[in-house]
């Protein structure tokens, strides 16, 4: 059984009076595909922020090893999150943006051509250096985003949604390629997405959320085929 990386404990969260967490507890174990699945608005992009360190808890506490990072800046935090939207600079090469962490920790300049390098290779993309996202697909700009996010080394990578924007092709593609990827760094992936058949491909294990609450933890053969209740049945089988 692999070690428990991380442990959310009763972890509550509410936006204008509206509770969007109510009293959470997971686990995610070493080199796990864990993936947050569920509607819009059931608190899964909500669990992954206050894992990144993006949203405070208004109750409970994060755990990371052991120790509690519940209050620790995403900064200080050994992990790194894939947005839906790639968030790269666009005044910024391709080599510019997967370094911009490593020159913020001034690291030496040869440390950071070869974990370009390394990064630009582990996504197909070698030789995209100087080019400017304003001159990639949609699919590039993910694969340079995913890039940027490794070069830190972090135990873990959270990914929000970060196959939203691509056509269905594209997202098939993805979806072998993050997979791949996980297994090549032996890191853990925790994933965010309302598309089910992404869940059922990709995952170790599957969380279905809804309305705040946790539906069920299981892999995704026991998700598909003893769904615990009612909605997940639904849901799943939309």
């Amino acid at each position: 059984m692999k070690n428990k990386l991380i442990d959310l404990v009763n972890i509550s969260k509410s936006y204008d009076g509206v509770t969007v967490l109510d009293e959470l507890n997971l686990y995610i174990r070493e080199n796990e595909f864990l993936t947050l699945l569920g509607p819009s608005g059931c608190g899964k992009t909500t669990t992954l922020r206050i894992l990144g360190g993006f949203e405070r808890p208004d109750h409970g506490n994060v755990f990371f090893n052991g120790n509690d990072i519940t209050g620790l800046p995403p900064n200080k935090r050994q992990l790194n999150t894939v947005f839906q939207k790639y968030a790269l600079f666009p005044h910024m090469s391709v080599a510019e943006n997967i370094s911009f962490g490593l020159k913020i920790k001034n690291k030496p300049q040869g440390y950071i051509d070869d974990k370009i390098r390394y990064a630009l290779k582990l996504v197909n993309m070698d030789g995209y250096e100087n080019r400017y996202p304003a001159a990639l697909s949609g699919g590039q700009q993910q694969r340079v985003a995913i890039a940027r996010a490794i070069v830190n080394e972090p135990k873990i990578l959270l990914l929000d949604e970060p196959l939203g924007a691509l056509d269905l092709k594209l997202r098939q593609d993805m979806q072998y390629e993050l997979m791949r990827l996980k297994n090549e760094l032996g890191i853990t992936f925790v994933y965010v997405t309302h598309d089910q058949e992404e869940a059922l491909t990709m995952s170790d294990t599957i969380v279905v959320m809804n309305q705040g609450y946790i539906q069920q933890i299981g892999t995704p053969e026991d998700i598909y085929n003893e769904p615990q209740n009612a909605f997940v049945a639904d849901f799943i089988g939309d």
